[in-house]
């Protein structure tokens, strides 16, 4: 028996042309290959973050009437009727698109990079990704309350995958040149090379190994400098004089982590239930959805602009402002409705700026709050405000590294480090232990996929008990006499038999020794003797599953049937060859993980 998977060096997509020979077998070979593959991403992925920029300011300044270099969440002169209706006619154009694409892009061809790379080593759709984009440049354009992060960490993943399918290259090479066009992605949209390397690593390898390090550095750098000079960027302006490193300084960042990891917690748990709630609307199949949901946002947009798009503009000028609990508190609210709402009802995006606005303001409002009664204790609403910014991040991410990196390099401020670390461990602490879930995995989970992680277990998943099943067993009828199947199945060449009832159906399995071991019942049926009539597996239980049938019926042996409804034996598979070869296609994994 051996393993019917090759995951190690996956064939090419139909279709697909590779790059020559001697290109392939560079890169294959010399980790030189790849570092200048995760240039070219890099590349790639500035151009991209850049254009996808462009294209949604100049969407904002066109439906909304607003100056082109203006924010559309810091623009208080729009008119109540765009305001209103541009998020609604935004929701139509979007139910139009997934109408039309809904039985066109499905299953794995809408897969962003880290389920890719969890579960189908690193093969990301090209057709499904420029949907994805598209929808997230369509929904934030039209003012949805959503970032554009997920349409840049998608576009650039695919281009990453995309890359790596013509070259061939191995499952782990896959995974990290799309972890390279993530970190392109986030480097260049935020002006943050180290926060996009952290974010690769964190949250689409899950894991760090020096031999990506270099290739992942090298596109998030190179897509930093491309996007530099395309677009203008600036540091973040935190007011205040930074609070100096204490006892009590550090004392109230861990309680601003524990609130931020609470509110992150909350932010998740919202998005899922307004999506169970706009699942409710089934009217002509769900096609109102995205219009009532751009209904309510242009009304929360009609109490406050700053809930319309991701809310570059209005973070920026709410930390400037002194603003009141009051308003902090209100836009802290009517930001989480706009997110959960643009988000449930189809609007495409994702909460990654969402998360950095809100630990912005809770930070800030930790601040005013605590101003009044102790006004010599309480953190400067600058600290305050970046240290909840990455516990937040945090919490809905699960990238710690990531955004203690992303708050440093936005505000080009080292002091804000400490705050940014302690707030941040204590956050991706508490949740974990509460809820175990960042945002994407928890999505993930409520689709019912078993995600915790972009830690590759396709290849698990491929090692089915179709491919892992012996195809040749011993098989009898049930009404056979047990003395005429003593001398059929001699104990030295049969080691269990398979019986099937008259209808060709599965009916159990009789172990050889146990069909011996009978004396004086020769003219008994052999189907007296069957044991794990109702414990079988189908070919597509994976090797964990049966791994877990195995510790359920205490069996050795287990069939394997069709299908439930017919149970027409195919295969048999033993405890011994699941666990052997388990174990040797992890061990060779782990090898190949680290023989660069």
């Amino acid at each position: 028996m051996t393993l019917a998977t090759n995951a190690a060096k996956p064939a090419p997509a139909p279709g697909t042309r590779l790059l020559p020979q001697f290109l392939r077998n560079f890169v294959r070979n010399r980790e030189t290959g790849l570092v200048l593959v995760g240039i070219v991403v890099g590349l790639l992925s500035g151009v991209l973050v850049a254009a996808i920029s462009g294209l949604s300011q100049a969407s904002h300044a066109l439906l909304f009437d607003i100056p082109l270099d203006a924010h559309l969440s810091a623009t208080g002169v729009i008119s109540w009727q765009r305001t209103l209706l541009i998020p609604a006619v935004g929701g139509v154009v979007l139910a139009l698109i997934g109408l039309y694409f809904a039985r066109r892009v499905k299953g794995q061809q809408l897969a962003d990079a880290i389920e890719a790379n969890a579960l189908y080593g690193g093969r990301v759709s090209f057709r499904g990704s420029l949907l994805i984009s598209i929808q997230t440049l369509l929904s934030n354009g039209f003012g949805g309350s959503v970032g554009l992060e997920a349409g840049y960490t998608q576009i650039c993943s695919m281009f990453g995958s995309h890359v790596g399918q013509r070259l061939a290259a191995r499952r782990n090479d896959m995974r990290l040149l799309v972890a390279c066009g993530a970190a392109g992605a986030i480097s260049a949209a935020f002006s943050a090379p180290l926060a996009g390397a952290f974010y690769a690593f964190e949250v689409v390898l899950g894991a760090y190994t020096s031999a990506a390090l270099v290739p992942v550095i090298a596109s998030a750098v190179t897509a930093w400098l491309v996007a530099r000079e395309l677009t203008h960027q600036s540091f973040l302006m935190v007011p205040g004089f930074p609070s100096p490193v204490s006892v009590e300084m550090i004392g109230q960042t861990v309680l601003i982590g524990i609130i931020c990891a609470f509110i992150s917690i909350l932010v998740m748990l919202a998005v899922a239930f307004s999506e169970r709630c706009f699942q409710r609307v089934t009217l002509f199949s769900g096609f109102v959805r995205p219009i009532l949901g751009g209904l309510l946002l242009g009304g929360l947009a009609l109490l406050t602009p700053t809930v319309l798009g991701a809310g570059h503009g209005a973070m920026q000028i709410l930390l400037v402002s002194n603003p009141t609990w009051l308003l902090l508190t209100t836009t802290i609210v009517l930001k989480i409705l706009a997110s959960a709402i643009s988000l449930g009802s189809g609007f495409r995006g994702g909460l990654f700026f969402a998360s950095l606005l809100l630990g912005a303001l809770i930070g800030q409002l930790y601040s005013v709050v605590l101003t009044g009664p102790f006004p010599t204790l309480a953190l400067q609403p600058g600290t305050a405000a970046i240290a909840a910014l990455a516990a937040l991040g945090t919490g809905v991410l699960g990238a710690p590294f990531s955004m203690v990196c992303l708050a440093l390099e936005i505000t080009g401020d080292f002091s804000v480090t400490v705050g940014a670390v302690v707030a941040s461990s204590v956050c991706a602490l508490i949740v974990r232990e509460l809820f175990g879930y960042s945002f994407a995995t928890w999505r993930f989970h409520l689709r019912g996929e078993v995600i915790r992680g972009p830690q590759d277990i396709g290849w698990v998943r491929q090692m089915s008990a179709a491919s892992l099943m012996r195809a040749d067993f011993e098989n009898a009828l049930t009404t056979m006499p047990i003395g005429e199947a003593q001398k059929l199945f001699s104990p030295a060449q049969v080691r269990q038999v398979v019986l099937r009832d008259p209808n060709g159906s599965y009916a159990g399995i009789v172990a050889a020794a146990t069909l011996h071991s009978v004396t004086n019942r020769d003219d008994d049926a052999l189907g007296s003797l069957a044991q794990q009539q109702d414990e079988y597996l189908l070919p597509t239980t994976s090797v964990r599953e049966i791994l877990k049938a195995f510790e359920r019926s205490e069996a050795d042996v287990l069939a394997v049937i069709d299908r439930a409804d017919h149970r027409v034996t195919i295969g048999t598979l033993s405890e011994s060859h699941v666990l052997r070869t388990y174990g040797e296609e992890l061990e060779r994994r782990n090898q190949e993980l680290f023989s660069r």
